[in-house]
């Protein structure tokens, strides 16, 4: 899955300049991005996204020159058998085919750029198809088939339930990964805006929060409170939704019991097998900021999993 936010963001700070956008129109072998990777540049030589990881930006950002002084795409295929393949640093293994757009109505128009931001703020999946002869974008249906079809997700969303400390870790790590976290605990003195600045708080009762963010197969829910009367409602709200990721932090002997517990109020065998318990990857995590990462780390492993 994608995560096209900074792209998206540096084309709102520039918006009405004159930009071209690059993105992964093929891959093959190992290559350093996946298709559909973006990057966009500025006349004045700024850029964000990747196309590589860095290996052929530089030469896809003088081709982008080219690019936005002729309003006509252009098309590169970077690979470890080309002969500029060491010169422009992709020695992987692999090959990328790349696109370079005009911003503009000759190749990827500024409205598609605010129908992705829309859909993603609604929720919505949107899918723009490109003709790789005319290099034109346009909104499509997901079944164009002879075209390029690039697809929008909605963001990935973290729910965490408990405002512990642990959560103030898990939420830095998830803006890095480009995951937009949400903190549910209905007590007032764990959260506020001084241990969780610039993050969306909610302070409803854990079950009435889930129903109302309605997580999808992108999102994770995460329980951290240790606390049962705010755990078990909000994964039981959790388990009631196609929830990526489900999670709760504990001890193997805790998490038998919430089982217990979960069973006894009538959740599903099946949907008890969905708790990953106790939450996360076992990389003998000491302290809050380890235990954060070791979460993280089950929760894009789960959801890049189901995502495939």
């Amino acid at each position: 899955m994608q995560d096209h936010e900074p792209v998206l963001t540096a084309f709102k700070s520039w918006r009405g300049a004159s930009m071209a956008l690059a993105t992964v129109v093929s891959t093959w072998g190992s290559a350093p991005r996946p298709r559909g990777s973006h990057m966009l540049m500025h006349a004045d030589g700024r850029f964000e996204g990747s196309v590589s990881g860095g290996c052929v930006e530089g030469e896809v950002l003088a081709l982008a020159e080219q690019v936005m002084a002729t309003g006509k795409a252009e098309k590169r295929r970077y690979g470890v058998s080309d002969a500029s393949a060491w010169e422009v640093g992709l020695p992987c293994g692999g090959s990328i085919e790349v696109l370079v757009q005009p911003v503009g109505e000759t190749g990827y128009a500024p409205d598609l750029f605010d129908a992705v931001v829309a859909g993603r703020e609604s929720g919505s999946t949107i899918h723009i198809a490109t003709d790789l002869d005319t290099g034109r974008s346009a909104l499509a249906a997901t079944d164009t088939s002879d075209l390029f079809v690039n697809r929008y997700a909605p963001p990935r969303r973290l729910f965490i339930v408990g405002a512990v400390q642990i959560a103030q870790s898990l939420v830095g790590i998830a803006r890095t990964l480009g995951i937009r976290p949400v903190v549910i605990d209905p007590r007032g003195r764990f959260l506020t805006e001084e241990r969780f600045p610039e993050t969306e708080l909610d302070d409803r009762w854990p079950d009435e929060a889930i129903a109302a963010w309605k997580p999808d197969g992108g999102s994770a829910v995460v329980t951290l409170s240790h606390d049962p009367k705010i755990d078990d409602p909000a994964l039981i709200a959790a388990l009631s939704r196609p929830t990526g990721y489900v999670a709760a932090l504990g001890s193997r002997r805790s998490h038998a019991a919430r089982l217990e517990r979960l069973a006894a109020v009538g959740v599903a065998r099946a949907d008890l097998d969905r708790i990953e318990g106790p939450a996360g990857i076992d990389i003998g995590a000491i302290g809050a900021a380890e235990s954060a990462l070791s979460v993280a780390a089950a929760m894009v492993a789960t959801l890049a999993r189901d995502g495939e």
